[in-house]
């Protein structure tokens, strides 16, 4: 197993939130001479962007209604279903507002503790040769009033994280 981690900066972007891939230095993390987990990362960044930013987004145009997490596990559950990757939101409080997002494998145990601890991103490559998985959680923290006001933490807060769990090709 080969844990790496790395550093994110965060931006806003309009009235949008960025998260990039980016160490603290604010360059892309060294290429692997491993050209597939390279690729594999890269993926795993245009996934984080996406759902990150469409969770943002659906919470605020619909000031309304069920929280935008309620959209991206649908949305986690369709990219699963049809073979892509698995993705969930994992509690990393301790104190979840739903039982089903507790950590549950060793993997998300892991991960829940190096994002209490401050990390931002936590990644393993599990498997081997066709079999190579690689596992990563990013950050979720509350990054606006109504998410925050929901889960009663203060803006900036970790939540959790989503864990990734990607084939690597």
């Amino acid at each position: 197993m080969k844990v790496r981690t790395r550093g994110w900066l965060f931006g806003g972007l309009a009235a949008g939130l960025l998260v990039s891939f980016h160490g603290a230095s604010g360059q892309a993390p060294k290429a692997d001479d491993d050209t597939a987990l390279t690729r594999t990362r890269a993926e795993v960044q245009k996934l984080d962007d996406l759902y990150k930013n469409a969770v943002v987004a659906i919470t605020q145009i619909y000031q309304e209604g069920p929280p935008a997490a309620k959209v991206a596990k649908a949305v986690f559950g369709a990219m699963e279903k049809k073979g892509h990757h698995a993705a969930r939101l994992v509690d990393a409080t301790g104190s979840p507002l739903n039982e089903a997002n507790v950590p549950v494998t060793e993997f998300e145990k892991r991960a829940a503790k190096a994002m209490r601890d401050g990390q931002t991103i936590y990644e393993e490559v599990v498997g081997k040769g066709n079999e190579r998985r690689l596992l990563t959680a990013t950050v979720v923290p509350a990054v606006l009033p109504r998410c925050a006001s929901c889960h009663g933490v203060k803006e900036g807060e970790l939540l959790g994280f989503i864990r990734y769990d990607v084939p690597v090709k």
